[in-house]
């Protein structure tokens, strides 16, 4: 029961951290707003959450002297993989305590897209998004309480790392993996025989007429968009 509890929290986790780690992403874009980044607080204290009764149960259980040998190396496991999602975790907090300072949404008149070009660019970026959307001003100063909060956060994960390195020392190049690297992938290919595909037909070689097809569709590309360029600078 333990071993499928933790395992369950360990995998409510590592979804919670992709899906702030797709968000932290967005931050600064033209997708930027302060429903994302009360998305994202609601996102990374879910995964606190989950990463807070993940260590206290894995902590528990290791800490058992009574524990099997082979339910041992099988905790073992689950705690390298806990604390590789909870570095990574720290790593996108801190990547969004720097986004969201360089990027305030409280500040209006700051550009939430930095592109790298200087100049009138105001008229080619309304053809795509409306300047209002861009420059939505946050309510109450959303954003700086929140980088506040996130500031304190990221602390208390490095603590909690810290602290767990301290109650279970368990080395991270002494635990070994039951599988062999990619056989997941090799058994998703393996799943039915529609989802076969054949290495040889893969590694075949290449078409010469799908290679000069390609070739045209890219000349004409880049014309398109040295076109679209002089356009641009002649408006």
């Amino acid at each position: 029961m333990a071993r499928e509890e933790c395992k369950a929290l360990l995998d409510g986790l590592n979804k919670t951290t992709a899906c702030y780690h797709h968000l932290v992403l967005t931050v600064g874009g033209s997708a930027d707003s302060q429903n994302l980044r009360q998305e994202l607080q609601k996102t990374r204290q879910k995964a606190q959450e989950l990463a807070v009764s993940t260590c206290a149960r894995l902590t528990a259980v290791l800490r058992d002297r009574g524990l099997a040998a082979d339910e041992r190396a099988e905790f073992e496991r689950l705690w390298v993989a806990f604390s590789g999602c909870l570095d990574l975790l720290e790593a996108d907090m801190r990547r969004a305590l720097e986004l969201g300072a360089a990027f305030p949404l409280h500040a209006p008149r700051r550009p939430l897209v930095r592109t790298g070009v200087a100049g009138a660019s105001s008229g080619v970026a309304a053809r795509a998004l409306s300047t209002r959307n861009l420059r939505l001003e946050a309510e109450g100063d959303f954003d700086v309480a929140d980088l506040r909060e996130l500031e304190l956060e990221v602390l208390q994960v490095g603590e909690m790392i810290d602290n767990m390195e301290m109650k279970v020392n368990v080395p991270r190049w002494t635990v070994q993996a039951r599988q062999a690297a990619g056989a997941e992938l090799l058994s998703t290919v393996s799943a039915g025989p529609s989802s076969v595909v054949s290495v040889q037909e893969r590694g075949g070689g290449c078409d010469p007429r799908k290679a000069l097809a390609a070739i045209l569709f890219g000349a004409v590309l880049l014309a398109a968009v040295a076109l679209a360029v002089c356009v641009a600078k002649l408006s």
